[in-house]
């Protein structure tokens, strides 16, 4: 009896360390040089990219103005950029005068250092009103409060102040407020309405900036390009009025 029992333990174990068909010796597949099973939980292998975005959040919450000033800044430096690199008219005249206008850069950031702080303190502000029982009343007020009260100012003060950074006069610079902010405000009607019923729903408050950055580029590219448009548009009609 005694020997039957230690034989049963002894089949037992040898078949505890017995590999079965779908589960190799790991020994034997570094040996061969053959790939293996990596442990631990699927998103672990997210965690680089996750990573800076977490960095972020951090440093949104310690020191929000900052970091809401510094991606501020680089939205529009992006934005300018692809506006300038779109509008170049010909390539013999890129090849004559260099196609990056560093003035018309400045005068973006600037802008946009300016409307900085300013733009985010609305948003706070806008995100802890208008919170009533029903959330779809709720979502609804922001987005209208916003799209009809921020978005025609904040577009007054962009084209606005792009007219007088480059020297124009009062009464021109109203001149490109009226050829420019109804457009652009029709225009940001298609996109920016659903870009902050989607952040106000599923966005935190410390990665709203960076979200509605990454569509600002375009969107900046868009008013970049339509001021110059106005300002070509200027130009050629003060041309024609001399001749």
């Amino acid at each position: 009896m005694f020997l039957h029992t230690q034989a049963h333990s002894t089949l037992k174990r040898q078949k505890r360390t017995q590999f079965s068909p779908i589960e190799k010796d790991p020994e034997q597949n570094i040996t061969k040089g053959r790939s293996w099973y990596i442990p631990g939980p699927a998103w672990l292998w997210l965690e680089p990219v996750v990573q800076p975005f977490r960095a972020y959040g951090a440093a949104q919450r310690r020191r929000p103005h900052l970091v809401q000033w510094l991606s501020t800044i680089t939205i529009y430096f992006l934005g300018d950029l692809s506006a300038q690199r779109a509008l170049q008219e010909s390539v013999d005249e890129v090849e004559q005068e260099p196609w990056y206008d560093t003035g018309r850069a400045l005068r973006s950031l600037t802008i946009g250092a300016i409307s900085s702080i300013p733009s985010y303190r609305w948003f706070i502000w806008l995100g802890e009103s208008f919170n009533y029982s029903s959330k779809f009343l709720s979502l609804a007020t922001k987005v209208a409060v916003n799209q009809v009260i921020f978005t025609p100012v904040f577009n007054t003060y962009f084209f606005g102040m792009q007219s007088l950074l480059s020297g124009a006069t009062l009464a021109e610079a109203g001149g490109r407020i009226k050829n420019t902010v109804p457009t652009s405000w029709w225009n940001s009607c298609k996109l920016w309405p659903a870009v902050t019923a989607f952040s106000f729903t599923f966005i935190p408050l410390e990665y709203r900036s960076v979200f509605a950055g990454v569509i600002a580029i375009g969107w900046q590219t868009y008013l970049s390009m339509l001021n110059q448009k106005a300002a070509k548009a200027e130009r050629d009609a003060i041309e024609c009025a001399v001749v």
